[in-house]
């Protein structure tokens, strides 16, 4: 059955962000950070979006990895926004620069900043593929010695898929135990109950907002675990147990993994059934780690970032 409110968005989506919120609506999209005075700063990023560039990325499963490119760049954009917002990129270090820091800045500039994140990245590329793609095969692959069955078959898929899951949770309970890390989890929050505010077309207050659920069907977090989850099943078809050569096929299978389970998703949160309850289960469970409940002043964030990319024609409501 349909969810029993009579409007929901379809298209506005959110992002925590360093002391902010990213909200992405249908035609913009904005960034409100709180800055180091108190005020919130709102500003709308250059975003244009693939599906609206080509049409054949509005089309099921395509639209699912448009989505993902989308996120991953304005996100970025996003975050530069926000870190330079909130002053983490103008503190400047006492005394005299060394000669390496004296190096660095005649180099890269004032352009040092972005040099770092994408170097972060790179790295952060990296160490994912070899713990989530070589290190469960490789493991497997140690396990098929004294246990024959795991060598091969169905069982090495769903070893490496469970192995996966535990790193990724892992990964995500060490996050929420940093202090950054725990507000950007609390702002997390504050969009989702933001969210959900808006689609119950209560007016967008504090008070109504801090009534709403923190767990949302449509979020970041289930998606990453439902692409998890649907990696297990490709599994089955790849016949390879070398770690870099099984590792390179899934990697080569993630725009599948991806456009399931944005479809997936999107099935999740325009339906409430059984089925779709028990889809939406483990990413909902996972939103208990990486959903903190916000301060008021991190909804009031959240509220300006959304009321910025609300279309007045409405349409990003769908009647149901």
């Amino acid at each position: 059955m349909a969810r029993e409110q009579t409007k929901m968005v379809t298209s506005i989506g959110g992002q925590a962000l360093i002391e902010g919120i990213m909200m992405r609506g249908p035609k913009k999209t904005s960034v409100a950070v709180r800055l180091p005075n108190g005020a919130i700063s709102n500003e709308y990023l250059d975003a244009h979006y693939i599906r609206d560039k080509y049409k054949i990325f509005r089309a099921p499963l395509l639209r699912g990895i448009a989505g993902l490119i989308d996120s991953m760049r304005i996100g970025y954009k996003a975050l530069m926004y926000s870190a330079e917002k909130s002053g983490l990129d103008d503190e400047e270090d006492e005394g005299e620069p060394n000669k390496f820091e004296q190096w660095i800045d005649r180099v890269f500039g004032d352009k040092i900043f972005n040099v770092i994140m994408g170097i972060a990245a790179v790295l952060g590329v990296g160490i994912a593929i070899l713990l989530f793609f070589v290190l469960p095969t490789w493991i497997c692959n140690l396990l098929s010695n004294p246990l024959p069955a795991i060598g091969s078959g169905w069982l090495r898929s769903v070893v490496e898929g469970v192995m996966r899951i535990g790193i990724f949770i892992a990964y995500i309970v060490l996050c929420s135990r940093m202090k950054d890390m725990r507000r950007v989890f609390e702002y997390h929050g504050a969009e989702h109950k933001t969210i959900f505010c808006y689609e119950n077309e209560e007016e967008l207050t504090v008070e109504n907002v801090r009534k709403h659920s923190r767990f949302h069907p449509r979020c970041g977090t289930s998606f990453m675990i439902l692409m998890l989850l649907v990696g297990i099943i490709i599994g089955f078809f790849i016949p390879f147990t070398n770690p870099f050569l099984r590792g390179f096929i899934k990697i080569l299978c993630l725009p599948i993994s991806v456009a399931i389970g944005f479809e997936l998703i999107k099935l999740c949160g325009k339906y409430d059934n059984v089925v779709t309850r028990a889809v939406a289960a483990p990413g909902m469970w996972m939103q208990r780690i990486t959903t903190k409940e916000p301060e008021d002043g991190m909804i009031e964030v959240a509220i300006e970032a959304l009321k910025a990319v609300i279309p007045e024609n409405g349409e990003d409501k769908i009647i149901k």
